[in-house]
């Protein structure tokens, strides 16, 4: 994740990281804020506190589970991050979803309904092609596309702009 905040940061653009609270287990929140200036939220606010973080201008959700990818797709929004992508779909704002998923995964027809739907939303979808064998993911995730994702978020059809 890093590599995507230093592509963004190179390019001009303020950066802030969201997470589930699951996802909080593969990262370094405290580096990450520290990189970025801002706290790595996980968790919504109280409906009284203040927005700790600015309105987003487009947004990379890397790495995406099928699970998230389902979920999105129905409109659930039983975290912060799949609340503020549901919401960015809404908003129409520039959003490229990274699925890490394997082969098994990503070929049940509710995951590759969800990513139909999304594409026809307007949500840029990279899908690993061909997607990674089963028990296969710690070899997947170096060669994840942390690059291609940012430069799809810059050739958004809906042109996203620089904070």
């Amino acid at each position: 994740m890093g590599t995507l905040v230093d592509l963004a940061q190179v390019d001009g653009w303020e950066v802030c990281v969201i997470a589930s609270p699951d996802g909080l287990r593969f990262i370094d929140a405290d580096g990450l804020a520290a990189r970025t200036g801002h706290v790595v939220r996980s968790q919504y606010k109280e409906p009284e506190a203040p927005d700790a973080l600015p309105p987003a201008d487009g947004l990379i959700v890397a790495p995406i589970t099928a699970n998230s990818l389902a979920k999105w797709s129905a409109g659930i929004s039983d975290t912060l991050p799949l609340g503020l992508l549901v919401e960015a779909v809404g908003l129409r704002l520039p959003v490229v979803a990274v699925p890490f998923a394997n082969r098994a995964l990503i070929s049940f027809p509710p995951i590759a309904e969800a990513i139909r739907k999304l594409s026809e939303w307007g949500v840029t979808v990279l899908a690993e092609d061909p997607p990674h064998e089963p028990a296969t993911g710690a070899q997947a995730a170096a060669g994840f596309p942390w690059a291609g994702a940012w430069q799809s978020l810059l050739q958004h059809p809906w042109r996203p702009r620089p904070a």
